[in-house]
């Protein structure tokens, strides 16, 4: 069996990101993948403005008039989208929020800081400012020219919004990996259905949907398969056709009813199959000859589970790879544990578990790989070497689920 790392390396090494580019407008671009870093077009903000409302005033002239205890005249008005005129000397300008500041002034008082004298014509100040004080900068967000998006970034809303910002209209991106995903098993019985002796309602279906619609993959879910050599392999030759990936769920052991390894190696090859992790052991791994194209295939295991945590700890880096993602590991916390463990010593352990009320790692009574209510009772996996026994107060290697989306 491969290790957990080893595998790892091995389908990262593999993975060869998509080549379609397509150009996108912004509002189409969340969940995507930038296949081009970026530079902003504009400085942000684009000239020098107000951070508050209030009054653009010098300095020392505000100093000045309380000295001698009066105000000074409201000489122009200048609300955002407006661009003023230079600030007449012994006089204030009412700004906003976002409006420039006029030249001449140097800083900004607050509203809350003044007093407004007959009819707003003047105003009284409660003190001095600051040089530079509640003025944004030229430039101070961004700069024109200055990288603002790397390549290689899964656009989130915030990514997109700071592209709007940067004066980008539409974004680079990799077109959307096309991911089949087959069920196997005879035992299988889609939800609602009347639920025979010995079936099993699918939930992999839903639970691997889910990970890969998340990770903005454009997915093609087919029929269940039935434990059957010939079948198997007509589906995986239909799928293979017109996809980058085909994913399936349950077969990939070593049962007489397993058969999805076997009809794998009559179309193409295995680079991978049994890896030294707990849960999912027989996760395998390699290519599909169809329709003169090689395609990327991907064995989970049938317990729910096992195909979750396999899916999240090995196949979603591989994905995000392929997407062209830059940074495809999840960010990892180290958390004291709640409780004491003695670990696998061959295999790899994700153990799901949740933090206390005093921020302690506490452990899913029932580690078994077929207990789907862990994963909903958990909020993440610790990551437990092989061989590394746990005693309380221990920190440990915790990668939340939120990081795995």
């Amino acid at each position: 069996m491969l290790s957990f790392d080893d595998a790892l390396k091995s389908l990262l090494d593999a993975a060869l990101p998509v080549v379609e580019i397509r150009q996108l407008p912004l509002e189409a671009c969340v969940g995507r993948v930038l296949a081009a870093a970026q530079v902003a077009r504009v400085n942000v903000p684009s000239l020098d403005n107000s951070a508050m409302d209030g009054y653009a005033v010098r300095c020392q002239e505000i100093a000045a008039a309380l000295t001698s205890g009066q105000g000074l005249p409201v000489s122009q008005r200048i609300p955002a989208g407006t661009v003023g005129e230079p600030l007449q000397p012994g006089s204030v300008a009412r700004i906003f929020t976002g409006a420039p500041v006029p030249p001449g002034a140097d800083a900004v008082l607050m509203q809350e800081e003044c007093t407004v004298i007959q009819d707003s014509a003047w105003v009284g100040f409660a003190r001095a400012p600051r040089s530079g004080e509640n003025i944004r900068r030229i430039g101070e967000d961004m700069q024109s020219g200055a990288e603002i998006l790397p390549m290689g970034v899964r656009l989130r809303a915030q990514e997109v919004a700071l592209a709007a910002a940067g004066g980008l209209a539409q974004l680079p991106v990799y077109r959307r990996l096309r991911v089949a995903l087959l069920l196997t098993g005879s035992e299988l019985v889609e939800p609602g259905q009347p639920l025979p002796p010995g079936g099993v309602y699918d939930s992999n279906r839903y639970a691997l949907r889910g990970q890969l619609e998340a990770l903005g993959c454009d997915v093609r879910v087919a029929g269940h398969v039935s434990d059957n050599f010939e079948a198997t392999r007509a589906a995986l030759l239909e799928l293979a056709a017109n996809n980058d990936l085909v994913i399936s769920s349950g077969g990939v052991s070593v049962g007489e009813e397993d058969h999805v390894k076997a009809a794998v190696e009559s179309i193409g090859q295995l680079a991978m199959w049994k890896v030294a992790i707990k849960p999912g052991k027989p996760l395998a791994f390699g290519e599909i000859s169809a329709a003169g194209k090689k395609v990327w295939f991907v064995g989970l295991p049938g317990n729910p589970v096992s195909s979750f945590i396999t899916f999240a700890t090995l196949v979603r880096p591989f994905i995000l790879k392929l997407q062209g993602v830059a940074q495809v590991a999840p960010r990892r916390f180290l958390l004291p544990a709640g409780f004491a463990r003695k670990s696998d010593a061959l295999r790899t352990e994700f153990l799901r578990a949740r933090l206390d009320a005093e921020g302690r790692l506490e452990l899913f009574a029932n580690q078994s790989s077929a207990v789907v209510t862990s994963l909903t009772w958990s909020d993440g996996l610790v990551h437990l070497p092989p061989g590394n026994s746990v005693n309380p107060g221990d920190l440990l290697s915790f990668i939340p689920f939120s990081e795995m989306n």
